[in-house]
């Protein structure tokens, strides 16, 4: 089971939206997001601004400032009810990995996806190691079906954006969850709440289906 982490488990901002706030270049960021979600930038071109303001900054700092990263409820209780489930519980993002790091370490999801910040010497030098867009994502998710013996539509995603599009075409159950327009007439199913716990009837489907 994917879990997307910007727009989903994080609500309004995204994780690196957060982060720029402590960087310094919140409101940049914040307009070249917005600009990707509306087709005007790529994700390159958005991971590549948003990397320069990581410059010079300790790897160690990261952690301290995420304890503070404003999530939705029932994120560990959703995890625990896939693993008692039979599903694997995946984080399928393109957040930075620092912070897909951080959330499977601290909820128990299986692994994470995500682009690369480059370090040296422990600290961030402001470029980009490895890029990683929706198309990788979908990559990432399929390739951990396969890894763990599964078909892809034997696997469902629950996302809210233009990120999710490649992958929830590729699974056999969608939910788009607090989402935009895009993702709502793309998935198989919609949720709106507060709280993660509200998909778990719609992944009651995917357990009886792969039973």
């Amino acid at each position: 089971m994917f879990f997307d982490v910007d727009g989903t488990l994080v609500p309004g901002a995204s994780s690196s939206v957060f982060l720029a706030d402590f960087l310094g270049h919140r409101d940049e960021l914040a307009k070249a997001e917005d600009d990707y979600a509306s087709g005007a930038l790529d994700n390159w071109q958005v991971s590549e601004l948003d990397a320069a303001g990581w410059t010079g900054v300790p790897v160690e700092r990261i952690s301290g400032w995420l304890d503070g990263l404003p999530l939705v409820l029932g994120i560990a209780e959703t995890v625990a009810w896939c693993r008692r489930n039979g599903l694997v519980p995946v984080l399928a993002t393109l957040a930075w990995s620092p912070v897909g790091s951080y959330l499977a370490e601290r909820f128990g999801f299986h692994s994470f996806s995500g682009p690369r910040l480059e370090i040296t010497d422990r600290r961030f030098t402001g470029r980009v190691a490895r890029h990683f867009d929706e198309h990788d994502k979908r990559d990432f998710a399929l390739a951990q079906a396969h890894e763990l013996g599964l078909a892809p539509h034997s696997c469902g995603a629950v996302g809210d954006s233009r990120s999710d599009l490649p992958l929830f075409v590729s699974v056999g159950l969608s939910v788009a969850f607090n989402a935009s327009a895009g993702a709502r007439a793309a998935a198989t199913a919609t949720v709106d709440d507060d709280d993660l716990r509200s998909v778990l009837p719609v992944l009651s489907s995917l357990v009886t289906a792969t039973r």
